[in-house]
């Protein structure tokens, strides 16, 4: 697969073309078929589904990073983060010295929704080393908040429906961000780890939502999707295993307990067809999101008519994703790709 060059991380010059080992290629499976486009936690409770320590967001080497606010609370937030050459030309753009506008350019764009278990202690900040990679190779990035549950602050609670309805908002924002710096929306690529896989498949899903649910009528639909380690099936996450805690706490409830279809609303197995070109990616080693969850999801969206690529990727955990210099990351970098995310200034 082809790579995008790139830096190791942060005061790196230089690296190769990122290529997966050929161990990692003998167990990527691509399924395809009809293609369509369009407070701390507590330590004895279920492990988090992202564990680095929060911390507030910084600056990508060489970009700029702004932040847009699609809510009056703290968590209600997204940082839009431009390259610096990029940066500064559409600086340029919005103050022309007169006469016509100039016309914006279109940049395609990677949103990434971090993970954590939803719960309020973690926050986007997980996503700094992958959103400089990308931006150090010139590739916008919408670094996606939303609020979750265990807030000290009530204003400050998601769960069901708030932490959706966030995450919709922060997505629908993008295109007036954009337009702010002096840029229009390309493709538009949506990657979330862990809990955020799952909000990453559900932003895909939510033009199939009935009118009126959480979500419904977006004003930004997904080119594409890509779901690292995600909870894929909410309800059979919520039933048991090793985050079934976190997602009841999510959902305010298992699904014997709620009396409502707010499940079935919010699951993206339950969801399916997407209708979205998706990665499903994970690595073999996941004790937190154990692989069959991923190779669970990947046939029934194949069976349901999806275009799906599901990568199983040997020697990665659940926290590869968060680095830069994992297959897993690589495995999603040459999907994107290949499917045609390009860099900003790329000749369309």
């Amino acid at each position: 697969m082809g790579a995008l060059p790139g830096r190791d991380g942060p005061h790196v010059p230089s690296r190769p073309a990122r290529r997966l080992p050929a161990l990692a290629l003998a167990v990527v499976l691509s399924l395809t078929a009809a293609g369509c486009t369009a407070s701390s936690p507590d330590p004895t409770s279920s492990p988090p589904l992202a564990a680095d320590a929060p911390s507030r967001p910084t600056d990508p080497d060489d970009a700029v990073l702004t932040t847009f606010s699609y809510g009056p609370r703290p968590a209600q937030t997204a940082d839009l983060i431009l390259p610096a050459e990029l940066a500064e030309e559409s600086g340029e753009l919005r103050t022309p010295s007169g006469g016509e506008a100039p016309e914006l350019p279109v940049v395609d764009v990677v949103v990434l929704v971090h993970g954590g278990g939803w719960d309020a202690v973690y926050d986007r900040s997980s996503e700094t080393e992958v959103a400089r990679d990308l931006t150090d190779d010139g590739i916008v990035v919408w670094n996606l908040d939303y609020r979750g549950v265990g807030a000290p602050d009530p204003l400050d609670e998601g769960g069901w429906p708030g932490t959706f309805e966030d995450a919709a908002a922060g997505l629908d924002l993008l295109p007036q961000a954009l337009g702010e710096a002096g840029l229009t929306p390309g493709r538009v690529a949506v990657v979330g780890h862990s809990a955020g896989g799952t909000m990453a498949l559900w932003l895909a899903a939510r033009h199939t939502l009935p009118d009126g649910a959480p979500g419904a009528d977006p004003l930004v639909r997904p080119d594409l999707v890509v779901t690292q380690a995600g909870v894929n099936d909410l309800k059979a996450a919520g039933a048991e295993g090793p985050v079934e805690g976190a997602v009841q706490e999510l959902m305010g409830g298992s699904t014997s307990e709620v009396q409502d279809d707010r499940y079935d609303l919010a699951s993206p197995t339950a969801l399916l067809p997407l209708g979205v070109p998706t990665l499903v990616v994970t690595g073999d080693l996941d004790a937190v999101v154990v692989p069959s969850v991923a190779t669970d999801y990947a046939e029934a969206a194949q069976a349901a008519g999806d275009d799906v690529t599901l990568a199983v990727i040997p020697g990665e955990d659940h926290l590869s994703p968060q680095n830069p210099r994992s297959d897993v990351w690589a495995a999603v970098r040459d999907w994107l790709a290949e499917r045609g995310i390009a860099p900003a200034g790329t000749t369309r």
